[in-house]
Formats: structure tokens, sequence, C-alpha cells
């Protein structure tokens, strides 16, 4: 089987040190990415480490694709225990860190302790060196990454950095990438911000070699030639068949469509687009840097999860407002889709959905914590009830769009999802939307046979996640291909997808979670008896724990801990 190379780097920011170790038989077993680092998290994060504190560990890691000249591989994963859910999340980044990366020799890195001062960590394949930075307190993404540039000679696709809002602790800050990639959801620019980290660089001229089959040109050259509508919409593409089918949350989760949804829909996205716009080795293109001639305003998007949570769950009709906080997110380091849904939240307790002026100023409060911005900083589980608001998220986090009262599949997979309310843990929708041909979907109603489904969906995004693959891929690269790719057989894979999943539900028991986090705001006919057959079909526990036992069959690589 196919995996990353390198060994374990490990920097300590307490005592400015750095060792180096092996993991060949960690990396034989999990490929690199999301599986990489969760076994490694699982193995080294004492199970009750506060996410804010010192204990706490954050792994970043690439896979055997970051070593591939094929599209839809130009991306990196990252894990921790979340501020925002309490419990273990990988979050996942395009852009071009990762070459930037496995350029320097290693396979993971790991960052653990707690800085007295405000450093930046340069990681190179010679060595690592801490600078303290202290005149870059409150900096925004475009500052740091300027300042990197003037004084290093690195661009901005060498570094991951902390905004404001991670620096304030902000519980579902970024971690931002390229400027305006992130590793988004669930507050990992909290974890490094609490580190007093302001950046970390990567750079050097050791990548070791992987050895990818040549079919990967086979799909770089089908990507190439592509004339699929996200290479001039992205995501935003979504927007207004989304509210069609009635899948569209809008304003504050009271609605399932948006009457102004035309405004700020794919087209008026491909409108603003002013050059094409990718992440390393892709020729699928899919990025959207857009510009408002008339305001002079130039981001990167919005996609369509933006678009719902500062657009019709916010309702805003105008992408331009749109495109302003997506853009003050980028440079705060915010996830747009928790804050815009806080934002939402706050809009609906107020009643002031539409007021463009005011979204604008809870963006920046939050970011600084400032009055009513240090309340919604901590996530809408935590202050619902001060807002009297309804609590629309699980396990913490806030809900993206693809909405489960809709879409029944992906209702049980923001249920399911150790994440929480992620759309791409799963990825259902993909299942019942019928996007190319209405006999291949799912019925979107109803949960029959969708258990065992969501579950294989889930293992094979593990894969994804630790190969690196973008999910975007999923029109070119199916299970043959990626058989072929990772040089192993389809099911062995999804064992291994399992395995991830499981060591993620494990260390959540560990802190407390188990059924009664499964949960939805929501009605769905025949949730129960459809959370009990996916924990039948995943061998744990009808409590929704895994059992001890589970660590002891021939068929994991696992070892219980507790």
């Amino acid at each position: 089987m196919k995996h990353a190379r390198g060994p374990l780097l490990t920097i300590d920011l307490e005592s400015r040190s750095t060792t180096s170790e092996p993991i060949d038989d960690v990396l034989e077993r999990y490929i690199g990415g999301r599986a990489l680092c969760t076994a490694l998290a699982h193995e080294r994060i004492p199970f009750d480490a506060d996410p804010l504190g010192p204990a706490n560990r954050c792994y970043f890691a690439t896979g055997p694709f970051q070593h591939a000249r094929m599209s839809f591989t130009g991306r990196m994963s990252a894990t921790a225990v979340s501020p925002l859910t309490d419990g273990l999340l990988s979050s996942n980044a395009g852009g071009f860190l990762s070459r930037n990366f496995t350029a320097t020799g290693y396979s993971a890195v790991e960052v653990t302790g707690e800085s007295d001062d405000l450093v930046i960590v340069h990681v190179t394949d010679s060595g690592v060196e801490f600078e303290p930075v202290p005149d870059l307190e409150g900096a925004e993404t475009s500052e740091i990454c300027a300042y990197i540039e003037d004084e290093h000679g690195l661009e901005a696709e060498h570094t991951v950095t902390v905004g404001p809002a991670g620096e304030q602790q902000v519980r579902f800050a970024s971690l931002m990438t390229s400027r305006e990639r992130a590793f988004g959801r669930g507050g990992l620019g909290a974890v490094l911000g609490a580190k007093n980290v302001k950046a970390i660089t990567f750079d050097g001229d050791s990548t070791r070699d992987v050895e990818i089959p040549s079919l990967q040109m086979d799909v770089h050259r089908e990507a190439a030639q592509s004339d699929h509508i996200m290479k001039r919409q992205g995501t935003s593409s979504m927007t207004e068949f989304a509210s069609t089918v009635n899948a569209l949350p809008t304003r504050y989760f009271s609605e399932l469509s948006f009457e102004g949804s035309e405004g700020i829909s794919g087209d008026r996205v491909e409108e603003k687009k002013y050059k094409k716009g990718t992440c390393s080795a892709c020729a699928f293109a899919c990025k959207l840097p857009t510009r408002d001639e008339e305001s002079g305003l130039e981001t990167e998007g919005p996609e369509y999860e933006t678009v719902m949570a500062f657009g019709s769950n916010a309702g805003v009709d105008d992408i331009v407002d749109v495109m302003h906080s997506n853009k003050r997110c980028d440079e705060l380091g915010l996830d747009t889709i928790s804050c815009g849904d806080v934002v939402s939240a706050y809009l609906a307790s107020e009643d002031a959905f539409g007021d463009v002026d005011l979204i604008h100023e809870l963006v920046e409060k939050i970011a600084r914590r400032e009055g009513i911005g240090d309340t919604l900083a901590e996530g809408v589980e935590r202050f619902h009830e001060e807002l009297g608001v309804d609590n629309w998220s699980v396990k913490g986090m806030e809900f993206p769009a693809h909405d489960g009262r809709t879409l029944h599949g992906q209702g049980l997979g923001f249920a399911t999802s150790n994440r929480g309310a992620d759309h791409m843990y799963a990825e259902f929708y993909s299942l019942e939307y019928p996007l190319v041909d209405p006999e291949d979907a799912l019925d979107k109603e109803g949960l029959e046979g969708k258990p065992p489904k969501v579950a294989e969906k889930e293992n094979l995004n593990a894969i994804k996640d630790s190969a690196v693959l973008c999910k975007f891929s999923r029109d070119f690269v199916d299970a043959d291909r990626l058989e072929t790719l990772l040089d192993a057989a389809y099911e062995d894979l999804l064992e291994i997808g399992g395995e991830v999943v499981t060591m993620e539900r494990h260390f959540n028991n560990q802190r407390g979670m188990d059924r009664a986090d499964d949960r939805l705001p929501y009605e769905l006919p025949g949730f129960e008896e459809a959370l009990e057959e996916y924990y039948d079909h995943r061998g744990w526990n009808a409590d929704g724990t895994v059992p001890p036992e589970w660590f002891e069959t021939e068929n994991s690589s696992l070892v219980a801990d507790d």
C-alpha cells in the first residue's frame, strides 16, 4: 500500500526543543494525513487534555498523493482536540502548503506545550527556529504573510497563520494557509493561538520518493478537459438548486428556501470572478478569485457554505455583502460556516435579518471578543439559551447547508459524525441530490437502507483525507482507480477508514461522549432505529461507545490504552 514517508517531528514549545522519531509501522498501516494524525493523537494526547491547554497536541500531515503530479492533491490534514466540540477533530485545507510541507522530509509534525511569548515556528529540513514576534500580536492574515515574505523570503504558500480570532481563542477560529485557504472547522486556530503560535512555516528540499502509478496522469488530463460547472462557479453553483429542493437553510434555519437566492447564486459569483484559481498540482481549478469593481473588494469565493451562512441564513441577498464577510473571516482567521451561523443566531434573537452593517460589525467583535462578540465567540451550543434561540449544532459544531430535514441520509450523517455537524464527514448529500441523473439518486426522504451507506461513505472519506485526496475528485477517482493509485484492495482501504472513524469515536468516548451526543435539533422518521443499525454495522455498543473487545480483534491494529 502506498503511504507517506519520513519521521515524526515533535516541536515542544515550552522547552523550545525538537525531537525526530521513525514511525514507519504507523505509516504502513495508516497511509498519512488524517489517519496518521488520528493514530498519533489517539496514542499521545491525554484523553482529559484541555483543548486550550498545553497538553493538547496539534498534528499536521500529508499523504502519498502529495508526491503525485495529479489533480485534486493540493491538500493536507491537521488534527487536535477541538475547543468547539471538545472531541478529537481533523480539518482539511487546500492551497499550496502540502508540497512545501513534504519538502521538509517529515511525514508528520506534532506541536505540543505552550510558548511564553508569541512566536513563529520555522520548520525546515535542516532544523527548527523559534522566532519571537511580539509586534505581530493582533496581526491579520495578510500582515503576517507580508512579514514572513519580507523577512524570510517565504511566500504565503509556505505558511500556516493564526489571526486575531485564534489569539483570542474564539472556539471556531481557523488556521489560514495560502492567505485564503482554511483549516476551517472546529477551532484549530484557537488551539495554536492558546499555545502562543502566530504562524508556522515549512520549507526545504528533502521530499521523499513515493512512486504513484501512471494512472495519475489520466486523472489529471480528465480534470483539465472537464467542463464541470464548478470550474466557473465553484460550489456556489449549488445555491439556487438547493433552494429549489428545500435544502438551503434560511433565516437561522427557520426556513428551507430563500427568495433572494438569485442574488447570491453561482451566476452572481461567476460575474465577480476575474481569474482562475486552483490548488497545488490541480488542473480542475475550481477556486474563485473574485473582485467587485465598484468597491475594489477582492476575496476568494464565497463558496456555497459561506453563501448559506452569511447569505440566506442571515437574510442577505447581495453577493458583494457576502464577499465582504468572507474576506474579513479570512483576514481574522474565522471559520465562515460557524461564524455566519452564530451571527445569524444573534440576528434571530434581535429580529435583525438582513442588517448588513450589523453583520459586519459582529464579525469584527467576535474575532476580538469585544462586547457581544465575546458571547458569540463561544459558539451556538454555549450561548443559545442566553439568547433564547434554538441550538443549531451537533456536538457543538454549527450546521452547514445541505439541510438534513430534506436530505434525511445527510441528517443521519450529521448526527453520527465524530466531528459534529459537518457535511464533508460522510458527504452523503452527494447521493441524495439528483445532480446528474435523478434515477441514480437515493430517495431524499427516509432512512431505510442508509445507515450502512453512511458508514461506508465515512470510511471512504477517511481514506481520501489520509491519501490526501480532494472530495471533488469523486467524478474522476472511483473505487477501481483508488485501488490502483494506493496499491491496495478497496475493501482493505474501507477497513482502515473504519478504524480511523472508530479511533475518533473511542477518543471521544473517553471524554464522555456517547449516543446522547449523536442528536439532531429536529426529528427524522425512523432516526433512533437507523442510529442503532449504524452502531450495529460498526460493531459499537447501543449507547454509541466502542466496546473494549473491538481493539482485540484480529482485524484491528489498535491497542486500547484505557
